[in-house]
């Protein structure tokens, strides 16, 4: 009897610690670091793919947010991804040859834009279009990639 009812406190204890972890997991994943800024200008950027890239995601830039993504629309003429976001005033010497990427943060985390900064003596503005992108990368695609490539190895021998 002794025995069994361990068993069952120490079922109860790895239960509740597993609910806490998935508790504490959706509360690090979620977009949760607020962004406000009193005056923000507003940049787009085209994607091929923008993977799980949600409206109200950051943008940063050296690990910092500087902005959120307010809209993302697919463009049927260009057949790809637009992504609008505003990016705090304070912030306005952006060079306009920068490069826009859709990270992820941590192994399984939201995926965010990282802005890389160009050389340009120009800065971006109001309504700039930031023209060097790099899509997410798709775990899939990836996964899809290296089975076809370990599948024609495998065939040649």
């Amino acid at each position: 009897m002794r025995q069994s009812s361990a068993v069952e406190i120490g079922t109860g204890i790895f239960a509740l610690l597993g609910v806490g972890a998935v508790f504490f997991l959706t509360t690090q994943t979620t977009g949760g670091n607020d962004f406000s800024a009193a005056e923000v200008y507003e940049v787009h950027a085209r994607f091929e793919n923008v993977g799980s890239l949600k409206s109200r995601a950051p943008v940063a830039m050296s690990g910092v947010t500087i902005g959120r993504v307010t809209n993302i629309a697919f463009d049927p003429v260009m057949l790809n991804a637009d992504v609008t976001f505003v990016i705090d005033s304070r912030y306005n010497q952006i060079p306009d040859d920068s490069d826009a990427s859709i990270l992820t943060s941590g192994l399984l985390g939201s995926q965010y834009v990282g802005l890389q900064a160009g050389g340009s003596d120009i800065y971006l503005e109001d309504g700039s279009e930031v023209v060097f992108t790099q899509s997410a990368v798709v775990l899939e695609n990836l996964i899809g990639k290296f089975l076809v490539n370990a599948g024609s190895d495998n065939s040649e021998e």
